[in-house]
């Protein structure tokens, strides 16, 4: 087997030789119809025009834009049935896991002192102070370790495994959590608290695992769908944000939350089992996954073609997007360094006052819904405009602007500043500053994770859409745990 010692120029030679064998694909599906979503491709250039593999000026002319261009026309997404189902699976990857850490009025019950009567003041256990912190240590860490072995070496394990098996072992997982709710566990406070990490653990490295597939998948696809995936992700932030304003606003019981919470996590994952399974079973979800990709291999080899090494190198795969990889980790980064650790200090500039708004809304509106709304809008937009297009340089920069916007939230209207002065108090303010930071994630997260595809050959799609979901959860991993410094120097 011989290495590729100038890949993008035996990608050029792999792509010319194969179109004929591309043709084929055509006309098993037909190319008379094509997805809504992707118009785009009816004006690309024809077959014939592309230039020889003996003209190696013309070959060497060849830009990684247009090796992008030159697509076949696949089957119809009838129904749009697939961006649907990846619009589901991208809620999925976020709800149910929203869910169990908003429920923290069930884990401080679950935690509490019962040596204690209800109506003696006492202050919070250990197991309560220190749950949502080892929740989220231990969440962050067991998923971005999963996410990287899975951008390394998930192209050894199957798909099916990666997606309904490991969604199946979270829904087991949550139906188990489920029924713990009417468990007492007063007498086992301590071995239930173990058993809860270790549930997240499991919970968090099939969720990993099923994430990388996920966004593996979504990137050999075209680019909207993609924006499917990570717009179902924030619009399950704002589902999970719109569930707790509902909860304070009806003062239900923490167990009652809890099982709400919890139940619709469980239905959540069932209907996108089910969703996924109907998705592999359409022409168009195993032209994008497999055919599309059946002329890069030859058929005497799974691993090389015409002389050339076509597995995904991880290291031609990584220098090719590695400024994309950048940007998304500063842009995780920077958003978990003061969200929602920092943020959700802040106070209304009228609180106490007695007012809903101020003393019970302002937080749960302002902090998890404006901010997951922007999020999700952002996401949106930038599926609908896709720029700046094939200028990662522009998007770095753009990531690293947006760092300014931790000076300013941390010297908002929190309750006591110790180190910082008090510069950010009118609440119209902190709004607008958390509408820009949550519409500045979603946009740039979203371009990085739409350009990423379009920067590899299709056989390498797969392994960078994956190396970019490591490098998404390595970003939240480093803000999590900047945000436990900055929130001591507020």
């Amino acid at each position: 087997m011989i290495r590729r010692n100038n890949s993008f120029s035996d990608d050029q030679r792999v792509l010319v030789n194969h179109y004929q064998e591309s043709e084929v694909l055509d006309n098993t599906y037909g190319n008379e119809e094509t997805h809504p979503h992707h118009q785009q491709s009816s004006n690309l250039p024809s077959l014939p025009s592309l230039p020889s593999i003996d003209d190696t000026e013309s070959v060497n002319s060849v830009s990684p834009t247009d090796i992008n261009k030159f697509q076949t026309n696949g089957p119809l997404d009838r129904f749009n049935f697939n961006f649907i189902g990846f619009y589901l699976l991208g809620i999925v990857t976020m709800v149910p896991w929203n869910f169990f850490i908003t429920a923290e009025d069930y884990w401080l019950f679950k935690f509490r002192n019962t040596t204690f009567n209800d109506s003696t003041p006492c202050g919070l256990t250990p197991m309560q102070k220190s749950f949502t912190s080892d929740l989220t240590v231990t969440a962050s860490t067991a998923g971005t370790i999963f996410l990287i072995l899975n951008a390394v070496y998930g192209h050894y394990v199957s798909l099916c495994f990666k997606m309904v098996g490991n969604l199946t072992i979270i829904l087991i997982l949550f139906i188990v959590t489920t029924a713990f709710v009417e468990i007492n566990t007063d007498s086992w406070q301590e071995g239930f608290f173990a058993f809860t990490m270790a549930t997240v653990v499991v919970l968090n490295i099939c969720s990993a695992v099923m994430s990388g597939g996920l966004f593996g998948i979504a990137g050999l696809f075209p680019s909207d769908y993609m924006t499917a995936v990570v717009s179902g992700q924030a619009l399950g932030g704002i589902f999970t944000a719109l569930a707790f304003i509902l909860v304070l606003t009806f003062d239900a019981p923490p167990k009652a939350t809890a099982f709400i919470f919890f139940s619709i996590g469980i239905a959540t994952l069932v209907l996108s089992i089910f969703t996924y399974i109907v998705m592999t079973r359409t022409h168009f979800f195993n032209y994008n996954v497999w055919e599309k990709s059946k002329p890069l291999v030859s058929p005497g080899s799974s691993n090389s073609l015409d002389g050339i090494d076509v597995a995904p190198s991880l290291h031609n795969v990584f220098r090719k997007i590695y400024v994309y990889v950048i940007s998304i980790i500063i842009t995780f980064a920077t958003t978990l360094s003061v969200y929602p650790a920092v943020t959700v200090l802040v106070k209304s500039e009228n609180a106490g006052t007695g007012h809903p708004w101020n003393d019970v809304y302002f937080m749960p509106v302002v902090n998890y819904l404006i901010f997951n709304s922007g999020d999700y809008f952002g996401r949106v937009i930038c599926g609908l405009i896709e720029r700046p297009k094939n200028n990662p340089h522009l998007v770095l920069m753009l990531t690293i602007l947006r760092i300014a916007l931790v000076p300013l939230l941390m010297t908002a209207n929190v309750e006591t500043h110790y180190y910082l002065p008090l510069f950010i108090k009118s609440d119209v303010t902190f709004i607008l500053l958390m509408a820009v930071l949550g519409l500045s994630n979603g946009y740039l997260a979203n371009i990085t994770l739409i350009m990423v595809p379009k920067s590899v050959m299709q056989h390498e799609k797969e392994m960078a859409s994956s190396i970019m979901a490591a490098c998404l959860s390595l970003g939240l991993m480093i803000g999590a745990y900047t945000s436990l410094m900055l929130v001591q120097l507020v």
